[in-house]
């Protein structure tokens, strides 16, 4: 079957985005890419592919062995080097739409939804919780497109509120991305995950994760892996999950690593608000892809 790859179409910069980055990343066979809009459990799959690589090694460092790679600080000169030495196999993460990625049909993709409403209520926790030293890597570094990223308002509805209306604000669009990856999840190299998913039965995700990679399991470390890849562990070692060890967060890297909760915004939205956007979801994204990215289902 002659399969039509995905050509990259446009460049995204912005306070976090420098996309041009992957232009200059030389692909591997084997090479791993782990992609989410945000906040829809991309540091937890990080952790599980590095589970998986090093067979349940403790105190890895996967924060630094698994760059972000179209993050525009540290700059393309300071980041790709190092992820060019790396003689392990290697897992990368982006939050890029597709048609902004250089897609390489060598590597392996593992794309993660959640239902936007909990990506705004973990972003926002990241947002909040984010200090001076966060703020003047995304402002002040040299080379920031577009303005700057601002303060949240204190009110979290506002803050999903202003997130809808104006598509991803303050972060980047959210419809692109889903609906850019849901084109191209049929793909044989792409594999769909949801955060639900993996809530719910993270040792078969987890499996399933393993044989999509080609990753054997060795079966006398499963218990092992599994307790790393659990939240619990997550969040007692986040510093060797979060970036810089959680020094852009004054609460530390656990406060990075919430509380991997879905539903909280059922406490605060009204009726009216989650119809609403789940209408917009559907008008978006059509219903197949809504519903996929509300529960996980159809796919």
């Amino acid at each position: 079957m002659d399969i039509q790859w995905p050509k990259k179409q446009r460049d995204l910069h912005n306070h976090h985005f420098d996309s041009t980055v992957w232009d200059d990343v030389s692909f591997r066979d084997d090479d791993i890419v782990i992609s989410t809009y945000a906040k829809a459990g991309t540091t937890w799959t990080q952790q599980i592919v590095s589970q998986l690589i090093f067979n349940g090694e403790e105190g890895l460092e996967v924060a630094e062995m698994s760059p972000w790679v179209d993050l525009r600080v540290p700059p393309k000169e300071v980041k790709l080097p190092p992820l060019e030495a790396q003689k392990h196999r290697r897992f990368m993460k982006t939050h890029l739409p597709v048609d902004a990625l250089v897609f390489s049909p060598k590597a392996r993709y593992l794309y993660i939804g959640r239902d936007g409403r909990d990506v705004v209520w973990s972003m926002y926790n990241h947002h909040v919780n984010a200090n001076e030293k966060w703020y003047g890597a995304l402002n002040e570094t040299p080379g920031r497109v577009g303005p700057p990223i601002e303060r949240p308002p204190a009110d979290v509805r506002q803050y999903f509120v202003d997130w809808l209306d104006k598509d991803g604000h303050p972060f980047w669009p959210f419809w692109d991305n889903a609906r850019s990856w849901w084109a191209i999840r049929d793909l044989p190299n792409v594999k769909f995950i949801h955060f639900e998913c993996l809530k719910r039965d993270m040792p078969g995700e987890i499996r399933g994760i393993a044989e999509f990679l080609g990753i054997p399991i060795d079966e006398s470390k499963w218990d092992t892996i599994l307790e790393h890849c659990s939240f619990d562990y997550m969040k007692q070692h986040a510093t060797k999950s979060v970036p810089l060890g959680g020094a852009f967060w004054d609460a530390g890297a656990q406060v990075f690593i919430n509380k991997g909760v879905n539903g909280r915004w059922r406490d605060v939205l009204s009726d009216e608000d989650s119809r609403r956007y789940e209408n917009m979801a559907v008008e978006e994204l059509g219903p197949d892809c809504a519903r996929w990215f509300k529960t996980g289902e159809g796919i």
